[in-house]
């Protein structure tokens, strides 16, 4: 699997909840069918082309706010789009 500089993964059709919780591993976060819920979200929302941003997950009604960075501490949107195998938010730094 071919990764960019940022750690992404370039082809997001090579994703699996195999390499998934291997990247969040390597993070020290242990994956549970809550992340799971939230990456299948990002990776569905991710292909309709819609854009991604911290507030949009909160009101999916899968997971509140604080519930994200719980989950994906340090930063939730970039590590769990990370984790979804999609491309970095244009909104992440």
């Amino acid at each position: 699997m071919e990764f960019t500089e940022d750690g992404f993964l370039a082809d997001a059709s090579q994703w699996t909840k195999e390499m998934a919780a291997e990247l969040a591993k390597e993070d020290g976060i242990d994956l549970g069918d809550d992340h799971y819920a939230v990456l299948d979200y990002l990776r569905k929302e991710h292909a309709a082309g819609a854009p991604l941003t911290i507030r949009k997950v909160g009101k999916s009604g899968i997971i509140d706010i604080k519930g994200l960075y719980k989950l994906f501490p340090g930063g939730p949107l970039k590590l769990s789009s990370k984790y979804a195998g999609i491309p970095k938010p244009t909104s992440c730094v």
